[in-house]
């Protein structure tokens, strides 16, 4: 069987954290904005990391998985 939980969790926080698309931190002028649809470099670097710490927490320290079949 197939673990799925890092395939979904990964397309989920991909969406969610893309900058710019519902928030954006740090904002071009602004620390946060919010549904701008721009971004830069440094809301980048932020965003990856933040997709990390979070991918890394939900699939390693709390476990998820998801099986079919």
């Amino acid at each position: 069987m197939l673990d799925w939980a890092p395939i979904f969790l990964g397309f989920l926080l991909f969406v969610l954290l893309s900058p710019g698309l519902l928030f954006q931190l740090p904002g071009n002028s602004k620390n946060v904005e919010f549904g701008s649809f721009t971004t830069n470099g440094k809301a980048i670097i932020v965003h990856t990391l933040l997709f990390f710490v979070i991918f890394t927490i939900l699939i390693l320290a709390v476990g998820i998985q998801i099986h079919t079949g």
